[in-house]
């Protein structure tokens, strides 16, 4: 992770499972103490905890007192159900969101939308790609752009049409 800084601190970390360094991005963060603990969200089950510490060796220590892994969530709505059932357990009002530039939007509609009342600071990764050539250079990255795009849009309309009530956080809450 190049040295980016970050003016604030939260009471934890959050990072969303998908795109290159965000990981190792989380665990340098709560190294620094920016955060009390660090969710991995949306972890696949066969993925061990010695694999994700082994990508910031040098803040290995910290997994076995402050990172929590999530196997449950299967996408970024489930990222956002599974987050806010950790954070009311642990009663954060504010958390460091990590994950991809591109991802960051529906991210962040998707976790307020799940914790209306928690605190969000953004901190994007940027992929090598994004940074060596603009987005719509690559018809790929256009694609995934674009994609994102309308998965933001739908996250939306989605929250619009149904948006999420305490009780059913509550239910979500006491069935894990």
């Amino acid at each position: 992770m190049e040295e980016r800084p970050l003016s604030e601190k939260a009471d934890a970390i959050v990072v969303p499972t998908g795109g290159a360094s965000r990981i190792e991005d989380g665990l340098v963060l709560l190294g620094r103490g920016l955060g009390q603990r660090l969710l991995i969200t949306g972890v696949n089950r066969s993925t061990r905890a010695e694999e994700l510490a082994r990508l910031a060796p040098q803040n290995a220590t910290l997994f076995a007192c402050c990172v929590d892994i999530d196997r449950r969530a299967l996408n970024t709505n489930g990222n956002a159900i599974e987050t806010g059932v950790w954070a009311r357990r642990h009663g954060f009002r504010s958390l460091i969101v990590v994950t991809s530039a591109y991802h960051m939007p529906r991210v962040l509609v998707e976790l307020g939308g799940a914790m209306p009342d928690v605190a969000l600071i953004p901190f994007p990764v940027v992929s090598d790609q994004l940074r060596a050539e603009p987005w719509w250079a690559s018809p790929r990255t256009a694609r995934l752009v674009a994609l994102e795009y309308v998965k933001y849009l739908m996250a939306h309309v989605r929250l619009r049409l149904d948006p999420p009530t305490h009780a059913s956080a509550l239910a979500t809450a006491q069935s894990h």
